[in-house]
């Protein structure tokens, strides 16, 4: 197996790293590999797919299905979570938490502990019955209830690279999604309906454009699976070339967030989509991440504990003041239910905007991460490019006894990425 230099960026493009990678298509080619940290497809927007120090292992071609029985699958760690819904929804099976991405990939899934719109279900790691990793060559299985499960999931690939899992799976009870579309016309509404929602499947569309009476209003989607066929399934689109700078300027985010709220009738609908569709929908763009242009993009997102929501509501008047916001901007509910040490949820709203990479976004996101450190919140790390160490000290209470685990796991840190420098996070 081979090292080959090249230069690569996570999915937000503002961040870069120049080194050696390899890409093993077999277990055994990448224990015999000296030790290094791991990424997937890297999803991850900020720096924790990065090791501008050394060298990165590819698992994307380590993405077999190695068996699935009483509901369980094992799976390599490089195989797509998209892929996995591909295989086996046709069956009547998902996994239970998906991310908002279908190219996010086993391992992955596990290391940043992802959720998704069922909050109820808790993150991904919740889920997981079994994790293989390769430490210094050598082979470690975990499982829930001992401290270095607790310390993988969620633990950004610092215990070892996560060769295989095994993952519990969802019966489904449909062929499709059953949704229900409606418009919340303020803030103050659309808090109280994700409050109030009683459906399995529950995400909002925000204008973070819009101010006074209308700040906060969205799109707040409801669903659950529905024995009927899906419509046919749409065609990717891609993006070929970066946007021009203009694209994402402020009078045509505007322009296109009153659009986009407007396709909703005032008195909702109701639509059928594919599983794909219902849970992927940016996959349907190719390249997406290239609109921001060649500068990339930063996506803020954080968790705030409901006791501190109009904290929330004042960072998004503080955005909509702003005119950097992209159309892309998600309002959700999470629940406390996590499984690692580092997990991101905890009992809350989660608001995830995302800024054409500049200047002044990278102001604005610094103050907007005061706010939530301020109210108790946290920062998601793997959307992350900006945080200082002391802010993530002090959102993460379990960082001292992750970092302890980590060190056994890799005492010498060749599994430090460039965001795991950046942050501190194996400092003692």
């Amino acid at each position: 197996m081979s090292w080959r230099p090249d230069t690569y960026t996570g999915w937000g493009r503002a961040l870069s790293a120049t080194g050696e990678i390899a890409r093993p298509e077999r277990l055994s080619a990448l224990e015999a590999l000296e030790a290094a940290p791991a990424c997937g497809r890297r999803r991850s927007y900020g720096d924790a797919c990065l090791n501008g120090e050394g060298r990165m292992v590819d698992m994307s071609r380590l993405d077999r299905v190695l068996s699935f029985e009483d509901g369980v699958l094992h799976a390599e760690a490089g195989l797509r979570l998209g892929e996995i819904m591909r295989l086996f929804a046709p069956r009547g099976w998902m996994p239970t938490v998906v991310p908002g991405t279908g190219y996010a990939t086993v391992g992955g899934a596990i290391a940043m502990d992802v959720h998704g719109k069922n909050h109820t279900e808790g993150t991904f790691g919740c889920h997981v019955e079994e994790i293989t990793l390769t430490q210094n060559g050598k082979r470690m299985v975990t499982t829930p209830g001992s401290d270095l499960f607790g310390a993988t999931v969620g633990g950004l690939g610092q215990t070892g690279i996560i060769t295989s899992a095994k993952i519990r799976m969802t019966s489904l009870e449909g062929r499709s999604m059953y949704v229900h579309e409606r418009r919340m016309e303020n803030w103050d509404e659309f808090i109280a309906e994700l409050a109030s929602s009683e459906a399995p499947y529950v995400v909002g569309w925000i204008d973070a454009t819009a101010r006074g009476s209308a700040l906060g209003r969205g799109v707040l989607e409801e669903a659950r699976p529905v024995d009927k066929n899906p419509p046919p399934v749409k065609g990717t689109k891609s993006v070929p070339v970066d946007a021009p700078g203009f694209a994402l300027s402020k009078p045509v985010v505007r322009v296109f967030n009153a659009a986009y709220f407007r396709r909703v009738p005032s008195i909702g609908r109701k639509v059928t989509r594919s599983f794909g569709d219902f849970f992927f929908p940016l996959d349907r763009v190719q390249d997406w991440n290239k609109l921001y242009g060649k500068k990339g993009f930063h996506q803020f997102q954080c968790v705030v504990p409901d006791n501190n929501t109009p904290a929330l509501r004042d960072m998004l008047e503080l955005i909509a003041g702003s005119g950097l916001a992209s159309p892309l901007a998600v309002l959700k509910r999470l629940s406390d239910r996590s499984a690692g040490m580092m997990s991101f949820p905890m009992e809350g709203l989660t608001l995830a905007v995302d800024f054409p990479a500049s200047k002044a976004a990278e102001a604005l996101i610094a103050r907007l991460e005061d706010m939530t450190l301020d109210a108790g919140g946290r920062i998601y790390l793997a959307k992350d490019a900006l945080s200082a160490a002391a802010t993530i000290d002090a959102m993460y209470p379990n960082r001292a006894a992750w970092t302890a685990e980590a060190a056994k796991a890799d005492p010498d840190g060749a599994l430090e990425t460039d965001l795991t420098r950046r942050l501190e996070l194996r400092r003692t």
